[in-house]
Parts: structure tokens; C-alpha cells; sequence
């Protein structure tokens, strides 16, 4: 595995809807990490990862092989968009027109809908930078695909750091009034199985943004401070979130935006989270407004993954840097609209570390 220089290779990864063949592509850094990757979705497979003692995990939820991620998936390693995140029953208006879309999630439209990003084939371009092997994924989402208005042009490109890190440049245009909301949504487990229960979790912000039963933000923004949401300082995912509180009940545990201590479209570290065994440590960088973390709450010994692996409830964790939930209905949070002659641009860093 351990390697002098970086690497990319392609392999097919199975046949995609359409008849079209997906690739899978492992990328390789100097330091022996590796990265696959395929087209279809835009979804990392696998990441190998070593641990304090160099010793090497796959860090992320999955499956095998393209099957399991055609016949279901919680959005496993997946690009998200056009809108990541709920929008309230699917619904809003831009321009005087009210758009409705699919309602995939109780009443409310997630993740963009019945065919999001996650689940079209990308055009992909593989090459070998000056900051590692990349690959640039590109896909036109044409006007009124899962009812969003406007010809979206969007590119997202994934580069493996020779520091441990999948740093993912998202930019996309218009040529219509639109909203756009992209992220990333592996499911990560530091210690390589088991529950995350005791890893970690450190959040840089004061505030988060509670939601309502079907997990709609109230448009209220809440001090964390005295509420099990309170991980200003390293505290464990499992240490607070059986706690009496209704906001955990929402969502059976973890699956709130949280607003970051930073100025806004600024990149900085937003979450960083540990898991003492192994030594990982992930911090997660972002420019966006808003970081999605969800504990896994949904996964329920349904789905069985890589290696046979049955996953559990809260067998993995999520970091989805992104705009606010809901934000296209709320006036008082920041803006998803993009419009002709704009850039949507969205980075986000994912980077291991040991201690």
C-alpha cells in the first residue's frame, strides 16, 4: 500500500441507470492512504486511514460493490444537491412562482429530492496535481430536474492532500433565478466499527438552529450553552444523547445545523472529532454558514455493508457542511439563491490526523 508518490488508477465500478458503465477510482497519496471513489453519485466507497500505530481502516460506511448502492442507501459517501439538507413540504416560491417538489422525507423534500446528485451518473476527469491525485466531477442538472428551476452547471473536485485530507471544491452557474445547497455526506467511523458512541466531538459554535417534529428549523437560532448541544469543548456523541430533551427526540439523537464561529464564507475548522483507541483524529473544514452533524440514528441492522458488516444504529457519524436547513423559506437566514452570472462555490476539508 505505502507508496513513494502519489497515484490514480480507474476501474468499472458495474452498470449505472441507463446502461452506462460507472468507474471507480482509488486514489493514493505518498503517505499510504487510500481513496476510492466513484462517478456514480459522486460517493467515496472507501478510505483507508492509518491509525496512531500506522496500522490501516477503512473510516467510512458502504457496500462492496455498485448493487448496494443502486437498491438502497442513507446517502452513503454521496455528493448531495441540488439542495442538501429539508426543504419544508417540499415548497417554495422564487420570483413570484411557487415551485413544489418531492416529499421524500415525511412531508418534506430531502436531499434534493427522488433523484438527487447522489443518484446521477458524473462526467469524471482524473488527473495528478501539484496537491495530489484528483478526479473533477462535472454534471448539468437541466432546467426543472426534481422541479428546481434553471440549467445547472456543476463541477466537484475531489483531491487526496499528501496531509491525509479529501479536500472537495464545489462551484456551479446558472442561467436561471435558483437555489443551490451542495455537501458531502460520508458516514464516518474512526475506530473502523462498532458504535461511534465514544468518539469525540468538538463544535466550534455558540448557536444551532432547533427544529420542529418533522425536523424543519423554527427559524430561531439557540445558545447551546446549557443544552445537550454544547460541544464548544471535546465531549462524547454518546455522553448526552439519550438526555429527556425534544430536540433529540426529533430526530431520535444528533441530526441539527449548527452555525459555526466564523465570518461567513470563510474556510475554517468547524468540527474536529476524536476516537481515543484508534488515535484518528478528523477535523472537518468548511466556508459555508452551517454544519449538518447527524449520529446515525436511522441505521437500523437493515442494511448489511463492506465485509458483511450489519450497521447498527449510530454506527457511523456525519459532517455535512452546508447553508442552514430550509433556508430557501427563510428570510432571516443566509441565502441560498444563485443567480445568472454568479458562482456558487463551496469547499469543504475532510483531514486525518493521529494523537
Amino acid at each position: 500500500m505505502n507508496s513513494s508518490k502519489a497515484q490514480i488508477s480507474n476501474a468499472p465500478f458495474g452498470a449505472a441507470p441507463g446502461g452506462k458503465t460507472a468507474d471507480l477510482f482509488t486514489l493514493r497519496n505518498a503517505a499510504g492512504s487510500e481513496l476510492r471513489l466513484t462517478n456514480y453519485g459522486g460517493i467515496v466507497t472507501s478510505w483507508l486511514i492509518p491509525d496512531r500505530q500506522g496500522r490501516l481502516s477503512d473510516v467510512v460506511l458502504g457496500y462492496d460493490n455498485l448493487d448496494g448502492y443502486l437498491k438502497a442507501t442513507p446517502y452513503f459517501g454521496a455528493l448531495i444537491g441540488r439542495y442538501g439538507n429539508r426543504i419544508a413540504n417540499g415548497r417554495f416560491t422564487l420570483g413570484g412562482v411557487t415551485r413544489q417538489l418531492a416529499t421524500n422525507n415525511g412531508p418534506n423534500c430531502l436531499h434534493g429530492g427522488l433523484r438527487g446528485f447522489d443518484k446521477v451518473l458524473w462526467d469524471a476527469k482524473p488527473s495528478l496535481t501539484p496537491d495530489g491525485p484528483a478526479v473533477e466531477l462535472s454534471y448539468l442538472s437541466p432546467d426543472g430536474e426534481e422541479g428546481f428551476p434553471g440549467n445547472l452547471r456543476v463541477k466537484a473536485v475531489h483531491t487526496l492532500t499528501a496531509d491525509n485530507g479529501l479536500r472537495i471544491e464545489f462551484t456551479a452557474t446558472t442561467d436561471q433565478d435558483t437555489v443551490v445547497n451542495l455537501t458531502h455526506h460520508s458516514y464516518f467511523n474512526l475506530a473502523g466499527q462498532g458504535d461511534v458512541l465514544n468518539h469525540a466531538v468538538q463544535i466550534n459554535a455558540d448557536r444551532f438552529t432547533p427544529v420542529d417534529a418533522t425536523q424543519i428549523p423554527t427559524g430561531k437560532l439557540q445558545d447551546v450553552a446549557g443544552t445537550p448541544f454544547d460541544f464548544r469543548h471535546p465531549v462524547l456523541i454518546g455522553a448526552r444523547i439519550e438526555e429527556n430533551n425534544d430536540q433529540l427526540k426529533f430526530g431520535g439523537g444528533y441530526d441539527h445545523n449548527w452555525v459555526p464561529n466564523k465570518p461567513a464564507n470563510q474556510l475554517a475548522v468547524v468540527a474536529r472529532v476524536t476516537e481515543r483507541t484508534s488515535g484518528r483524529v478528523l477535523e472537518v473544514l468548511s466556508n459555508q454558514p452551517g454544519v449538518q452533524f447527524y449520529s446515525g440514528n436511522f441505521l437500523d441492522g437493515t442494511i448489511t455493508g463492506k465485509g458483511g458488516w450489519v450497521y447498527q444504529r449510530r454506527n457511523g457519524f456525519c459532517f455535512e457542511p452546508q447553508n442552514f436547513p430550509d433556508a430557501v423559506n427563510h428570510p432571516n437566514f443566509p441565502s441560498p439563491l444563485l443567480k445568472p452570472g454568479q458562482t456558487y462555490r463551496h469547499t469543504i476539508i475532510y483531514r486525518f490526523s493521529t494523537e
